[in-house]
Protein backbone atom coordinates (compact mmCIF):
# COMPACT_ATOMS: atom_id res chain seq x y z
CA UNK A 1 0.00 0.00 0.00
CA UNK A 2 1.28 3.55 -0.87
CA UNK A 3 1.13 6.24 1.78
CA UNK A 4 -1.96 8.18 0.94
CA UNK A 5 -3.87 4.66 0.76
CA UNK A 6 -2.74 3.61 4.53
CA UNK A 7 -3.52 7.00 5.43
CA UNK A 8 -7.02 6.49 4.01
CA UNK A 9 -8.05 2.94 5.01
CA UNK A 10 -7.07 4.50 9.03
CA UNK A 11 -9.80 6.89 8.29
CA UNK A 12 -12.48 5.17 6.96
CA UNK A 13 -11.89 2.80 9.76
CA UNK A 14 -12.23 5.68 11.85
CA UNK A 15 -14.92 6.40 10.43
CA UNK A 16 -16.45 2.91 10.29
CA UNK A 17 -15.62 2.70 14.20
CA UNK A 18 -18.59 5.81 14.67
CA UNK A 19 -21.03 3.54 13.34
CA UNK A 20 -23.47 0.59 14.51
CA UNK A 21 -22.27 -1.73 11.68
CA UNK A 22 -18.44 -2.16 12.71
CA UNK A 23 -19.84 -4.56 14.49
CA UNK A 24 -20.17 -6.74 11.85
CA UNK A 25 -16.36 -6.69 11.26
CA UNK A 26 -15.45 -7.07 14.36
CA UNK A 27 -17.82 -10.39 14.44
CA UNK A 28 -16.67 -11.62 11.33
CA UNK A 29 -13.16 -11.10 12.54
CA UNK A 30 -13.53 -12.92 15.77
CA UNK A 31 -14.96 -15.66 13.71
CA UNK A 32 -12.03 -15.73 11.59
CA UNK A 33 -9.82 -16.10 14.66
CA UNK A 34 -11.52 -18.66 16.43
CA UNK A 35 -12.18 -20.83 13.26
CA UNK A 36 -8.36 -20.37 12.67
CA UNK A 37 -7.51 -21.10 16.18
CA UNK A 38 -9.52 -24.33 16.25
CA UNK A 39 -7.89 -25.31 12.65
CA UNK A 40 -4.45 -24.79 14.04
CA UNK A 41 -5.26 -27.09 16.97
CA UNK A 42 -6.57 -29.97 15.61
CA UNK A 43 -3.76 -29.91 12.85
CA UNK A 44 -1.42 -29.41 16.26
CA UNK A 45 -3.10 -32.59 17.69
CA UNK A 46 -2.51 -34.77 14.59
CA UNK A 47 0.78 -34.11 14.26
CA UNK A 48 1.14 -34.67 17.84
CA UNK A 49 -0.66 -37.96 17.43
CA UNK A 50 1.26 -39.09 14.89
CA UNK A 51 4.87 -38.50 16.26
CA UNK A 52 3.57 -40.55 19.54
CA UNK A 53 1.96 -43.64 16.97
CA UNK A 54 5.75 -43.86 15.16
CA UNK A 55 8.31 -41.99 17.83
CA UNK A 56 10.81 -43.64 16.11
CA UNK A 57 10.47 -41.60 12.80
CA UNK A 58 12.72 -38.54 11.92
CA UNK A 59 10.66 -35.89 10.81
CA UNK A 60 11.45 -33.23 8.94
CA UNK A 61 12.22 -29.30 10.05
CA UNK A 62 9.32 -28.12 8.39
CA UNK A 63 6.87 -29.91 10.77
CA UNK A 64 7.73 -27.23 13.65
CA UNK A 65 7.41 -24.71 11.38
CA UNK A 66 3.75 -25.28 10.32
CA UNK A 67 3.41 -25.80 13.88
CA UNK A 68 3.80 -22.04 14.24
CA UNK A 69 2.91 -20.43 11.08
CA UNK A 70 -0.56 -22.33 11.13
CA UNK A 71 -2.34 -19.96 12.57
CA UNK A 72 -1.54 -17.06 11.12
CA UNK A 73 -1.75 -18.55 8.13
CA UNK A 74 -4.92 -19.78 8.47
CA UNK A 75 -6.62 -16.84 9.84
CA UNK A 76 -5.42 -14.68 6.59
CA UNK A 77 -7.44 -17.40 4.80
CA UNK A 78 -10.72 -17.17 6.46
CA UNK A 79 -10.14 -12.95 7.04
CA UNK A 80 -9.57 -12.98 3.37
CA UNK A 81 -12.90 -15.52 2.66
CA UNK A 82 -14.83 -13.44 4.99
CA UNK A 83 -13.81 -9.96 3.53
CA UNK A 84 -15.34 -11.02 0.19
CA UNK A 85 -18.21 -12.51 1.70
CA UNK A 86 -19.20 -8.84 3.61
CA UNK A 87 -18.12 -6.43 1.20
CA UNK A 88 -21.14 -7.08 -0.91
CA UNK A 89 -23.31 -5.57 2.27
CA UNK A 90 -20.72 -3.82 4.70
CA UNK A 91 -17.34 -1.92 4.54
CA UNK A 92 -14.35 -4.51 5.30
CA UNK A 93 -11.46 -1.72 6.08
CA UNK A 94 -10.91 -3.51 9.25
CA UNK A 95 -10.38 -6.61 7.68
CA UNK A 96 -8.46 -4.91 5.40
CA UNK A 97 -6.20 -4.07 7.72
CA UNK A 98 -6.01 -7.43 9.15
CA UNK A 99 -4.41 -8.73 6.43
CA UNK A 100 -1.54 -7.07 6.76
CA UNK A 101 -1.21 -8.19 10.35
CA UNK A 102 -1.52 -11.39 9.72
CA UNK A 103 0.93 -11.86 7.19
CA UNK A 104 3.81 -9.76 9.49
CA UNK A 105 2.64 -12.58 12.59
CA UNK A 106 3.59 -15.23 9.99
CA UNK A 107 6.37 -13.95 8.72
CA UNK A 108 8.09 -12.91 11.97
CA UNK A 109 7.27 -16.48 13.27
CA UNK A 110 8.55 -18.18 10.31
CA UNK A 111 11.82 -16.17 10.44
CA UNK A 112 12.36 -16.65 13.86
CA UNK A 113 11.80 -21.19 13.03
CA UNK A 114 14.83 -20.50 10.73
CA UNK A 115 17.12 -18.63 12.83
CA UNK A 116 16.46 -21.47 15.53
CA UNK A 117 17.06 -24.29 12.86
CA UNK A 118 20.46 -22.43 11.87
CA UNK A 119 21.58 -22.11 15.43
CA UNK A 120 20.30 -24.58 17.37
CA UNK A 121 22.85 -24.08 19.76
CA UNK A 122 22.62 -20.86 20.58
CA UNK A 123 22.17 -18.92 23.38
CA UNK A 124 21.44 -15.71 22.24
CA UNK A 125 18.69 -16.41 20.34
CA UNK A 126 16.01 -15.89 22.89
CA UNK A 127 17.04 -12.84 23.40
CA UNK A 128 17.35 -12.12 19.67
CA UNK A 129 14.04 -13.58 19.09
CA UNK A 130 12.29 -10.56 21.61
CA UNK A 131 14.22 -7.94 19.72
CA UNK A 132 13.82 -8.98 16.38
CA UNK A 133 9.98 -9.67 16.60
CA UNK A 134 9.79 -5.98 18.47
CA UNK A 135 11.90 -4.53 15.16
CA UNK A 136 9.13 -6.46 13.09
CA UNK A 137 6.51 -5.13 14.89
CA UNK A 138 7.40 -1.39 14.97
CA UNK A 139 7.91 -1.53 11.10
CA UNK A 140 5.33 -3.41 10.31
CA UNK A 141 2.90 -0.41 12.39
CA UNK A 142 5.53 2.15 10.71
CA UNK A 143 3.96 0.90 7.59
CA UNK A 144 0.29 0.69 8.51
CA UNK A 145 0.70 4.00 9.85
CA UNK A 146 2.33 5.92 6.65
CA UNK A 147 5.05 6.98 8.81
CA UNK A 148 7.32 4.39 7.27
CA UNK A 149 8.25 6.16 3.77
CA UNK A 150 9.36 9.45 5.94
CA UNK A 151 11.73 7.83 7.94
CA UNK A 152 13.29 5.87 4.65
CA UNK A 153 13.06 9.94 3.46
CA UNK A 154 15.46 10.56 6.44
CA UNK A 155 17.80 7.86 5.90
CA UNK A 156 17.97 8.93 2.35
CA UNK A 157 19.17 12.08 3.15
CA UNK A 158 22.40 10.74 5.31
CA UNK A 159 24.58 9.94 2.42
CA UNK A 160 28.16 9.86 2.08
CA UNK A 161 31.08 8.57 -0.17
CA UNK A 162 32.70 5.51 -0.33
CA UNK A 163 35.45 5.52 -3.08
CA UNK A 164 33.93 6.58 -6.22
CA UNK A 165 30.37 5.26 -4.84
CA UNK A 166 27.56 7.28 -3.11
CA UNK A 167 26.06 5.32 -0.16
CA UNK A 168 23.11 6.35 2.84
CA UNK A 169 21.55 5.10 5.32
CA UNK A 170 18.65 3.31 3.50
CA UNK A 171 21.01 1.74 1.09
CA UNK A 172 22.87 0.20 3.72
CA UNK A 173 20.36 -0.77 5.96
CA UNK A 174 18.89 -3.09 2.61
CA UNK A 175 22.17 -4.12 2.09
CA UNK A 176 22.64 -5.58 5.95
CA UNK A 177 18.89 -6.76 5.21
CA UNK A 178 19.56 -8.36 2.07
CA UNK A 179 22.81 -10.21 3.50
CA UNK A 180 21.36 -11.03 6.71
CA UNK A 181 18.39 -12.70 4.34
CA UNK A 182 20.42 -14.59 2.04
CA UNK A 183 23.07 -15.70 5.11
CA UNK A 184 20.17 -16.87 6.71
CA UNK A 185 18.62 -19.14 3.97
CA UNK A 186 22.22 -20.42 3.71
CA UNK A 187 21.95 -21.47 7.43
CA UNK A 188 18.23 -22.85 6.74
CA UNK A 189 19.43 -24.98 3.81
CA UNK A 190 22.71 -26.05 5.76
CA UNK A 191 21.28 -27.19 8.50
CA UNK A 192 18.97 -29.45 6.12
CA UNK A 193 21.88 -30.62 4.82
CA UNK A 194 23.05 -31.78 7.52
CA UNK A 195 20.39 -33.28 9.34
CA UNK A 196 19.93 -35.15 6.18
CA UNK A 197 23.69 -36.84 6.38
CA UNK A 198 23.48 -37.45 10.33
CA UNK A 199 20.63 -39.38 9.51
CA UNK A 200 22.38 -41.44 6.36
CA UNK A 201 22.99 -44.83 7.50
CA UNK A 202 26.55 -46.14 5.59
CA UNK A 203 28.84 -43.20 6.08
CA UNK A 204 31.26 -42.68 8.56
CA UNK A 205 30.30 -40.07 11.62
CA UNK A 206 33.90 -38.13 10.19
CA UNK A 207 33.15 -37.91 6.89
CA UNK A 208 29.29 -36.52 8.03
CA UNK A 209 31.02 -33.92 10.07
CA UNK A 210 32.98 -32.97 7.31
CA UNK A 211 30.57 -32.82 4.41
CA UNK A 212 28.28 -30.70 6.62
CA UNK A 213 30.90 -28.24 7.67
CA UNK A 214 32.11 -27.67 4.11
CA UNK A 215 28.62 -27.46 2.72
CA UNK A 216 27.95 -24.70 5.35
CA UNK A 217 30.97 -22.87 4.65
CA UNK A 218 30.31 -23.00 0.75
CA UNK A 219 26.43 -22.12 1.19
CA UNK A 220 27.23 -19.11 3.05
CA UNK A 221 30.06 -17.36 0.63
CA UNK A 222 27.37 -18.42 -1.99
CA UNK A 223 24.96 -16.50 0.19
CA UNK A 224 27.26 -13.22 0.88
CA UNK A 225 28.04 -13.32 -3.41
CA UNK A 226 24.28 -13.65 -4.11
CA UNK A 227 23.51 -10.93 -1.54
CA UNK A 228 25.95 -8.14 -2.15
CA UNK A 229 25.17 -7.83 -5.82
CA UNK A 230 21.51 -7.34 -4.86
CA UNK A 231 22.55 -4.42 -2.83
CA UNK A 232 24.43 -2.46 -6.04
CA UNK A 233 28.20 -3.64 -4.43
CA UNK A 234 30.02 -4.90 -7.21
CA UNK A 235 32.58 -7.80 -5.84
CA UNK A 236 35.48 -7.10 -8.77
CA UNK A 237 35.23 -3.57 -6.37
CA UNK A 238 36.54 -5.86 -3.65
CA UNK A 239 38.86 -8.45 -5.07
CA UNK A 240 42.16 -5.78 -4.39
CA UNK A 241 40.75 -5.37 -0.88
CA UNK A 242 39.77 -9.56 0.01
CA UNK A 243 43.47 -9.89 -1.52
CA UNK A 244 45.19 -7.62 0.98
CA UNK A 245 43.15 -8.66 3.70
CA UNK A 246 43.47 -12.31 2.47
CA UNK A 247 47.48 -11.73 2.72
CA UNK A 248 47.21 -9.90 6.41
CA UNK A 249 45.06 -12.63 8.04
CA UNK A 250 47.06 -15.25 6.33
CA UNK A 251 50.02 -13.52 8.45
CA UNK A 252 47.91 -13.04 11.46
CA UNK A 253 46.33 -15.91 11.86
CA UNK A 254 48.16 -18.42 10.93
CA UNK A 255 47.92 -20.72 13.85
CA UNK A 256 43.73 -20.45 14.04
CA UNK A 257 44.33 -21.52 10.24
CA UNK A 258 46.42 -24.40 10.78
CA UNK A 259 44.03 -25.61 13.06
CA UNK A 260 41.37 -25.60 10.97
CA UNK A 261 42.74 -27.00 7.98
CA UNK A 262 44.15 -29.29 11.20
CA UNK A 263 40.85 -30.28 11.84
CA UNK A 264 39.34 -31.19 8.26
CA UNK A 265 42.81 -33.99 8.02
CA UNK A 266 41.42 -35.07 11.14
CA UNK A 267 37.98 -36.00 9.86
CA UNK A 268 39.16 -37.20 6.83
CA UNK A 269 41.73 -39.51 7.88
CA UNK A 270 39.57 -40.81 10.89
CA UNK A 271 42.63 -41.34 12.98
CA UNK A 272 40.70 -39.98 15.50
CA UNK A 273 37.40 -40.70 15.68
CA UNK A 274 34.50 -39.61 18.06
CA UNK A 275 34.30 -42.04 21.39
CA UNK A 276 38.13 -43.12 21.12
CA UNK A 277 39.92 -43.01 23.73
CA UNK A 278 43.43 -41.19 23.06
CA UNK A 279 46.26 -39.74 25.47
CA UNK A 280 48.06 -36.80 23.94
CA UNK A 281 50.85 -34.92 26.39
CA UNK A 282 49.52 -35.37 29.89
CA UNK A 283 45.66 -35.15 28.37
CA UNK A 284 43.99 -38.65 27.97
CA UNK A 285 40.71 -39.19 27.82
CA UNK A 286 37.44 -40.01 25.72
CA UNK A 287 37.11 -37.83 22.44
CA UNK A 288 33.37 -36.76 23.01
CA UNK A 289 33.66 -33.74 20.24
CA UNK A 290 35.70 -32.81 17.30
CA UNK A 291 35.22 -29.62 15.55
CA UNK A 292 37.27 -27.79 12.94
CA UNK A 293 39.26 -25.99 15.19
CA UNK A 294 39.48 -28.00 18.34
CA UNK A 295 38.89 -31.42 19.99
CA UNK A 296 37.21 -32.15 23.20
CA UNK A 297 38.98 -34.70 25.36
CA UNK A 298 36.85 -35.97 28.33
CA UNK A 299 39.09 -37.23 31.14
CA UNK A 300 38.03 -39.59 33.78
CA UNK A 301 36.97 -37.34 36.51
CA UNK A 302 34.58 -35.75 34.14
CA UNK A 303 37.36 -32.60 33.16
CA UNK A 304 37.12 -31.90 29.69
CA UNK A 305 40.52 -30.70 27.83
CA UNK A 306 39.96 -28.36 24.64
CA UNK A 307 42.83 -29.59 22.34
CA UNK A 308 43.63 -27.39 19.44
CA UNK A 309 43.51 -30.50 16.38
CA UNK A 310 47.28 -28.81 15.36
CA UNK A 311 48.09 -30.44 18.74
CA UNK A 312 46.75 -33.20 17.23
CA UNK A 313 48.37 -33.40 14.03
CA UNK A 314 51.92 -32.24 14.52
CA UNK A 315 52.20 -34.80 17.77
CA UNK A 316 51.93 -38.19 18.76
CA UNK A 317 48.80 -39.22 19.92
CA UNK A 318 48.19 -42.55 21.69
CA UNK A 319 44.92 -44.24 20.78
CA UNK A 320 44.39 -46.73 22.88
CA UNK A 321 40.44 -47.85 20.78
CA UNK A 322 42.43 -46.97 17.22
CA UNK A 323 41.80 -50.55 15.77
CA UNK A 324 40.57 -52.70 18.55
CA UNK A 325 39.21 -51.11 21.64
CA UNK A 326 40.74 -53.89 23.96
CA UNK A 327 43.27 -52.59 26.45
CA UNK A 328 46.05 -54.92 28.34
CA UNK A 329 46.14 -53.98 32.42
CA UNK A 330 48.99 -54.65 34.69
CA UNK A 331 48.37 -54.73 37.88
CA UNK A 332 52.31 -55.65 40.25
CA UNK A 333 52.03 -57.25 43.10
CA UNK A 334 54.38 -57.89 45.73
CA UNK A 335 54.99 -61.24 48.09
CA UNK A 336 57.63 -62.12 50.33
CA UNK A 337 59.98 -64.46 50.06
CA UNK A 338 58.78 -67.53 52.07
CA UNK A 339 55.39 -67.11 49.97
CA UNK A 340 54.27 -70.29 47.77
CA UNK A 341 54.58 -68.48 44.09
CA UNK A 342 52.10 -71.38 42.23
CA UNK A 343 49.66 -70.51 45.02
CA UNK A 344 50.37 -66.69 45.12
CA UNK A 345 49.65 -66.42 41.21
CA UNK A 346 46.85 -68.87 41.03
CA UNK A 347 44.96 -66.38 43.96
CA UNK A 348 46.04 -63.60 41.11
CA UNK A 349 44.17 -65.28 38.11
CA UNK A 350 41.96 -66.43 40.50
CA UNK A 351 40.98 -62.85 41.42
CA UNK A 352 40.56 -60.97 37.90
CA UNK A 353 38.66 -63.73 36.73
CA UNK A 354 36.10 -63.38 39.03
CA UNK A 355 35.07 -60.02 38.00
CA UNK A 356 32.85 -59.44 34.87
CA UNK A 357 34.77 -56.70 32.97
CA UNK A 358 37.93 -58.76 32.74
CA UNK A 359 37.99 -60.79 29.29
CA UNK A 360 38.43 -64.67 29.41
CA UNK A 361 40.07 -64.80 25.94
CA UNK A 362 42.85 -63.42 25.85
CA UNK A 363 43.03 -64.99 29.42
CA UNK A 364 44.43 -63.60 32.51
CA UNK A 365 47.55 -64.50 33.55
CA UNK A 366 50.54 -63.98 36.12
CA UNK A 367 54.44 -63.85 36.10
CA UNK A 368 57.18 -63.72 38.21
CA UNK A 369 58.65 -59.99 37.28
CA UNK A 370 62.02 -59.30 39.65
CA UNK A 371 63.35 -60.14 42.44
CA UNK A 372 63.39 -56.94 44.69
CA UNK A 373 64.87 -56.02 48.10
CA UNK A 374 62.04 -56.86 50.13
CA UNK A 375 59.91 -59.19 48.15
CA UNK A 376 59.47 -60.57 45.19
CA UNK A 377 57.42 -58.55 42.36
CA UNK A 378 54.76 -60.68 40.46
CA UNK A 379 52.88 -58.99 37.65
CA UNK A 380 49.00 -60.02 37.05
CA UNK A 381 48.22 -58.91 33.47
CA UNK A 382 44.60 -58.98 32.01
CA UNK A 383 42.68 -57.23 29.41
CA UNK A 384 39.14 -55.44 29.18
CA UNK A 385 36.63 -54.38 26.71
CA UNK A 386 35.25 -51.09 27.84
CA UNK A 387 38.56 -49.09 28.72
CA UNK A 388 36.44 -45.95 28.56
CA UNK A 389 35.01 -47.30 31.45
CA UNK A 390 38.26 -46.27 33.84
CA UNK A 391 40.80 -49.27 35.02
CA UNK A 392 40.78 -47.88 38.80
CA UNK A 393 37.62 -49.60 39.85
CA UNK A 394 38.32 -52.71 38.48
CA UNK A 395 42.14 -52.84 40.08
CA UNK A 396 40.44 -51.60 43.52
CA UNK A 397 38.33 -54.80 43.53
CA UNK A 398 41.25 -57.16 42.25
CA UNK A 399 43.59 -55.84 45.30
CA UNK A 400 40.79 -56.24 47.69
CA UNK A 401 39.99 -59.45 46.58
CA UNK A 402 43.44 -60.44 46.13
CA UNK A 403 44.31 -58.92 49.72
CA UNK A 404 41.64 -61.26 51.90
CA UNK A 405 42.73 -64.11 50.49
CA UNK A 406 46.57 -63.73 51.09
CA UNK A 407 45.24 -63.39 54.86
CA UNK A 408 43.33 -66.41 54.13
CA UNK A 409 46.11 -68.23 53.12
CA UNK A 410 48.64 -66.90 55.21
CA UNK A 411 50.61 -64.85 52.37
CA UNK A 412 52.49 -62.01 53.22
CA UNK A 413 52.45 -58.67 51.30
CA UNK A 414 55.77 -57.35 52.51
CA UNK A 415 57.12 -54.09 52.92
CA UNK A 416 59.87 -51.66 53.00
CA UNK A 417 62.38 -52.70 55.95
CA UNK A 418 65.60 -51.82 57.38
CA UNK A 419 68.13 -53.73 59.41
CA UNK A 420 70.65 -52.64 61.11
CA UNK A 421 73.56 -54.88 62.56
CA UNK A 422 76.75 -54.34 65.22
CA UNK A 423 79.24 -56.61 64.06
CA UNK A 424 81.34 -55.51 67.53
CA UNK A 425 79.44 -54.15 69.69
CA UNK A 426 82.14 -53.13 72.30
CA UNK A 427 84.34 -51.13 69.48
CA UNK A 428 80.92 -49.36 68.90
CA UNK A 429 80.20 -48.05 72.67
CA UNK A 430 82.12 -45.13 74.15
CA UNK A 431 85.01 -45.52 76.47
CA UNK A 432 83.03 -44.84 79.71
CA UNK A 433 80.35 -47.13 78.83
CA UNK A 434 82.97 -50.14 77.57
Amino acid sequence: MEENQIAKLLLDIWDDMQEPAILWQVGVLAVCLLLASGVARQIRGFLQRRRSAEPSAMYGAGEEGLRRVIFPLTALVFVLVGRTLLQHWHNVHLLKLATPLLTAMAAIRLTVHALKKAFPRAVWLASFERFFATAAWVVAALHITGVLPTVIDGMEQVSFTIGKASVNLWMLAQGVLIVMLTVLVALWAAGVVEARLMRAEGIDPNLKLVFARLSKALLIVLAVAIGLPLVGIDLTALSVFGGALGVGLGFGMQKIAANYVSGFILLLDRSIRMGNLISVGNERGIVSQITTRYTVIKGMGGVESIVPNETLVGSVVQNETFTDPKLRVALPIQVGYATDLEKAMGILVEAARLQPRVLQDPEPKAFVEAFADSGINLQLGFWIGDPEEGTLGIRSAINLHVWRRFKEEGIEIPFPQREVRILNPSAALPPALS
